[in-house]
């Protein structure tokens, strides 16, 4: 299929003239910064803080490329990967003309997103083993269709997706198609990264919230044909990652050994949270995961969730989302916070 980015842009974004900040004026280093109206005083925290930041994080993607294999062109950074996911909608979808596909159960903000910015959504529900409907998903495709969102592994199942299948879908869909790869780490799956050549539709998306630790920063990566990384910066706020998030993630970056170690102790210790919660009565299944986290069945998931929350536990409620009936979805927690969850079920039953 042919791809053309341009033919699938609204009229208005193509022929945007961006923000131009007073950091995108010049190109390498200065000594004197009069440019940009900051506090030439400094700040309480650091006198680092009274500057703004690399609108483009250069650094923080030379890291990231020698990594990920993927050159810094190819690399935009959001404020979380819901940024990533929002810039899409407003960039590509025409409100009250266009539509996507998500493939429910699934990341509850493609949705959000779509219905703030009055996109039509329209759902392939996954078949009864969690993998892609692509009878239904093809179906459901028209010329006003723009992208087509897939997580995987998943959110709330925790499953892969056939790689067979999402090939499928890049092959013979013009429009863009959102492979979220957020939890992508603990598994044992390739990633989608590597195959950007071959597509120049494919979008990738990461975060360095799961198997990097950092939730708080709020950094969101999407990897994609150059063509897609400069609407994704045309369309952005002009500083939207801080200098205290790039100083903090360019530390981060260095110290790959010890987050491969963190992988490590967390899939260990999601092989024995399901034995442990195997031997419960309660529990009626527990769906293979690639992911740090659990999708698990049980009697009574309602009572079971307030027995928890009772007791200080926090798991997430999924029993009300299709395909999930029944379901409580369990981050994978320290070895010992998963031991006092197995002695609050245990009491439970008692």
């Amino acid at each position: 299929m042919s791809f053309d980015v341009n033919a699938l842009l609204r009229d208005n974004i193509r022929s945007l003239v961006p923000y131009s900040s007073a950091r995108d004026e010049f190109k390498g280093e200065a000594r004197i910064f009069l440019d940009a109206n900051e506090n030439s005083l400094g700040s309480p925290l650091t006198k680092w803080y009274n500057r703004y930041p690399d609108p483009l994080q250069w650094k923080v993607k030379q890291a990231l490329s020698q990594i990920k294999g993927i050159p810094p062109e190819h690399i935009f950074l959001g404020n979380g990967s819901d940024e990533c996911i929002d810039i899409l909608f407003r960039a590509f979808c025409n409100p009250g003309k266009d539509n996507v596909i998500i493939n429910p159960p699934t990341y509850g903000m493609y949705e959000v997103s779509a219905h703030i910015n009055d996109i039509e959504v329209r759902r392939a529900v996954l078949l009864d083993d969690f993998q892609l409907d692509l009878v239904h998903l093809e179906n459901l495709v028209d010329e006003n269709t723009k992208i087509i969102w897939i997580c995987s592994p998943n959110n709330p199942t925790a499953n892969s997706m056939n790689r067979e299948d999402v090939e499928i879908v890049l092959n013979n869909f013009s429009g863009i198609v959102v492979v979220d790869e957020a939890y992508i780490n603990f598994s044992r799956h390739k990633s989608f990264i590597q195959e950007l050549k071959d597509y120049p539709n494919l979008i990738v998306l990461q975060t360095m919230s799961k198997a990097w630790g950092l939730a708080g920063l709020r950094l969101g990566m999407a990897f994609a044909s150059a063509p897609i990384i400069d609407v994704y910066n045309k369309v952005k706020p002009p500083y939207n990652i801080s200098q205290a998030t790039q100083e903090l993630t360019l530390q981060a970056l260095g110290e790959v050994e010890q987050v491969n170690d963190m992988i490590r102790i967390l899939v260990s210790q999601r092989e024995q949270l399901v034995k442990d919660l195997t031997r419960l009565p309660l529990v009626l299944k527990i769906y293979h995961s690639d992911a740090n986290f659990l999708l698990v069945k049980v009697a009574d998931a309602k009572a079971v969730y307030e027995y928890l929350l009772d007791d200080g536990i926090v798991v997430r409620d999924r029993s009300k989302v299709e395909l999930c009936e029944g379901c409580l979805r369990i981050t994978v927690g320290t070895e010992q916070e998963n031991k006092d969850l197995i002695a609050v079920l245990k009491r439970f039953l008692s």
